[in-house]
């Protein structure tokens, strides 16, 4: 019997200006309510730590990041529909996490639809805890669905 072939992250960079078509369209095709051009242009313009993912040349997943006064809040990750569920947004995960490691974050908060167990599960899995709800939090189909927030301790390895 042949062993599986092992896990290879896709190689991530900076998002740049340039990446906001790409990144706008993969976000329209993901998500029902997607985020508009412009507020991704506002993340960058604030300087918010975002990456992109890329295989064959296409941007294929990208994350963005809020960090201030030792407190990360993921604002968006995202890994292409046909792409999820092999890994990718765990590792993508792992290098946001890195980065807010890098810059000292103590704690990292998320919200996450009730209806996306894949994600839940994801997080769960590398340690976030549900501290709380945020009611009528995120467009749906039937007007408003929560919010599950999760945060995540940050232990420094000195």
């Amino acid at each position: 019997m042949a062993a599986e072939p092992s896990f290879q992250p896709l190689p991530h960079r900076p998002m740049r200006p340039e990446d906001l078509a790409a990144v706008h369209a993969l976000e329209v095709r993901a998500y029902e309510f997607p985020w508009t051009q412009g507020i991704f242009r506002d993340c960058l313009a604030s300087d918010y730590p975002a990456r992109v993912v890329e295989r064959d040349g296409a941007i294929v997943g990208y994350f963005l990041l809020s960090i201030a006064a030792g407190e990360a809040h993921i604002l968006n990750i995202c890994i292409a529909p046909e792409l999820q569920g092999q890994g990718h947004g765990r590792a993508l995960l792992h290098v946001l996490l890195q980065i807010a490691r890098a810059r000292r974050v103590q704690r990292i908060f998320l919200e996450v639809r009730p209806s996306n167990p894949h994600a839940i599960a994801l997080y769960h899995d590398e340690g976030f805890n549900e501290i709380g709800r945020r009611p009528r939090y995120y467009p749906a189909r039937k007007g408003r669905e929560d919010a599950l927030v999760m945060a995540l301790e940050l232990f420094n390895d000195a």
